[in-house]
């Protein structure tokens, strides 16, 4: 089970302000939410599709199959991207420049 000083820990990293009475609750919600990922996880390695590289051909998903298709239309190079870039506040070189957040 997930301890109180983890929930608070998260909440901190996530900027949210929790009260003391809220993180029982949030204990019980978060072992469900970790439990259910479990599930996931297990049911993901069992399920284990080789991809066409490894030789297996179509990926086959409760009998659905992933086709690819020839691009017929497709647009020409850079034509939205630089419209983009110019709408940007702040771009060099094709590329947008945003704040450091880390």
């Amino acid at each position: 089970m997930i301890s109180k000083e983890e929930i608070k820990k998260l909440a901190d990293l996530a900027r949210i302000d929790v009260a003391d009475g809220e993180i029982e609750n949030l204990r019980g919600e978060m072992d469900s939410i970790l439990e259910y990922v479990g599930q996931i996880k297990k049911v993901a390695r069992e399920a284990v599709f080789p991809s066409p590289e490894q030789g297996g051909g179509d990926t086959i998903v409760r009998g659905e199959v992933n086709v690819m298709r020839e691009d017929t239309n497709p647009t020409e190079s850079e034509k939205y991207s630089k419209e983009l870039t110019a709408e940007f506040p702040d771009s060099e070189n094709n590329y947008l420049k945003v704040k450091k957040i880390l």
